[in-house]
This record gives C-alpha cells, structure tokens and sequence, in this order.
C-alpha cells in the first residue's frame, strides 16, 4: 500500500444505533490519514442505524440477516485494495490508522486482527481479554469482534466470508491458516454490554460450546439457534 492507501471498511449491523455512532467515530477519524470508504450493511434494522450510518458518510449495502451474508455483500460492494471489517459494536483505537498503514507495508499475503479489549473495568473483563490474547497467540484462532485487515487479493483468494449465520469468522480463519494470520498493533474496543447482562462466565462457555460444536461438524445454522 502507499502512504494513503485504498482501504475499504465495512461494518455489518443490525438495530445498531446505540452503539454504532462510537464505532464509525473512529473509523472516520482516519481519513486524515488514511484514502479510504466506508461501508455499513444493514441487515434489516428498524431503528436509527440507516439514518446514523449516512450520517457519518457510509455507502449503506441491504443485504440479508446474519453477518456472513452482511459481510460478504459489504466486500462485493466495495473497490479498495485493502479490506477491513469491523463489528457495529467496536471501536477501534486511535493508532489503528498508523497500525494498519504499518500492516500493509509488510505485504499482502497474510491478514491482520486487532488486540481484543472490552469497554469494562471489571477484574472479568481483564480475564477474558487475557484469554482472548493466549488464544490467538496460541490457537491462531482470533473472532470477528477483534477486526480482520487483509487485501483483497487475499480475501478473493480464500474464497471470503460464506453467508453463514454464525462462525463465519472462524470459517474464514481457518481457511486462510495459521501462516497467513498476525496480530495488528492496535486495539478493537468492543461493548461489554453482552457480557455484563448475560454474566462472563456464561457468555464466555457459551461461545467456547459454539466453537466445539462447529470442529464437530455440526451446521451453523444449528449453532445458531443455541447462540440466540
């Protein structure tokens, strides 16, 4: 990529209005330093999402619920050389831009995802974060709240994200492989929102069940209806 380089980000969303000014805040943030577009799919929201959205300049795609079929429409709708997507409930830190500029200049053959951190202060919030952070250092196995910076040659040649209504990030992660996936020297600051209604250690054995049940071969479709 070039000094300002064509990145194009694309959030997915859903009755996002809450949490989405926040998230394309900082995205927005970079266009000083940063050529690029942004992209929000709505999946059918009946709140303000569409209307924030184009507020904030976004290209806003319809597509169907569910982020795989989201995600994927927001890649085909988009041109720059770069992609990144980002949750409508994540904010990303105020040295991604520089972070991603850094990324890129490494090369187009692997893809990027940003340090996971939540929006708490609770002693359980700097737990998950930390077995967030061994996961990917280990497992090479980072979630689609955490960001994915890749090229689009990259993301074309591994097929892109399939229109599954969950683990569609992991799908598209272990597609790609352990080789051609790093960490970004940034953060992605999600709600904790989740976490706090539904309890930490609840959330947390729940999406790990999720994870097992799709290595077990069961459909995302099915893992969806446990996901809720």
């Amino acid at each position: 990529m070039s000094s300002r380089p064509a990145l194009s980000v694309v959030v997915p969303a859903l009755d996002a209005a809450v949490a989405l000014p926040a998230t394309l805040a900082s995205i927005v943030a970079a266009r000083r330093d940063i050529e690029l577009d942004l992209t929000v799919v709505d999946g059918g929201s009946t709140d303000d999402t569409v209307v924030i959205a184009r507020h904030f300049g976004a290209r806003v795609v319809v597509a169907p619920r569910g982020r795989g079929a989201q995600l994927s429409a927001g890649a085909a709708a988009t041109h720059g050389d770069w992609l990144l997507f980002v949750h409508a409930d994540t904010v990303l830190g105020a040295e991604w831009p520089s972070a991603a500029r850094a990324f890129a200049a490494t090369g187009s053959g692997r893809a990027g995802w940003l340090r996971f951190a939540l929006d708490d202060p609770s002693p359980a919030a700097r737990r998950l974060e930390r077995l967030v952070a061994w996961r990917c250092r280990v497992l090479a196995l980072p979630y689609g709240d955490q960001g994915l910076l890749l090229a689009r040659s990259l993301y074309d040649a591994v097929g892109g994200y399939r229109p599954l209504p969950l683990m569609e990030d992991i799908d598209l992660v272990r597609r790609l492989g352990r080789h051609r996936i790093a960490p970004v020297a940034a953060s992605a600051i999600t709600s904790a929102e989740r976490w706090r209604r539904q309890g930490y250690l609840r959330r947390s054995a729940r999406n790990l069940a999720c994870l097992a049940l799709w290595h077990m071969g069961v459909p995302a479709r099915a893992i969806a209806r446990l996901y809720g």
